[in-house]
């Protein structure tokens, strides 16, 4: 039945050792596997699949979303690792890119190595 084994999203780059040093070193996420470029990636139990593709183009809307207790932090601390946060135009933003969420949460976004955009989420509880 669909939904009884585990999920993961997944995208391709364009650049597999540029992708690989920004999800490990900036995003600290866990690298299961790499085979290839084929990137087996973890985040607190989501799974993350990350594949090189020779006429990549980066997605023009958010493929990954990663939580946060606090989004002032993690956008200082991804700041620090040289991660541009992206102000788009209507969106509500603050000087440091974060905007509101649906509800009453907030959310940051940013792009990888290979343009495509995630983003930094704070629920509110």
């Amino acid at each position: 039945m669909i939904g009884n084994g585990k999920t993961f999203a997944s995208f391709s780059v364009n650049d597999s050792a540029a992708a690989k040093k920004f999800y490990v070193d900036a995003l600290g996420l866990e690298l299961k596997s790499d085979q290839g470029g084929m990137m087996e990636l973890s985040s607190n139990g989501c799974r993350l699949m990350v594949y090189p593709k020779d006429n990549h183009e980066p997605a023009t809307f958010t493929v990954f979303n990663l939580e946060t207790d606090d989004i002032n932090k993690s956008v200082g601390e991804l700041v620090s690792k040289g991660v541009k946060m992206e102000i788009y135009e209507g969106m509500g933003q603050d000087e440091k890119g974060i905007g509101h969420a649906m509800g009453e949460g907030k959310i940051a976004w940013f792009k990888d190595p290979a343009g495509n955009i995630l983003s930094i989420v704070q629920n509110e509880k």
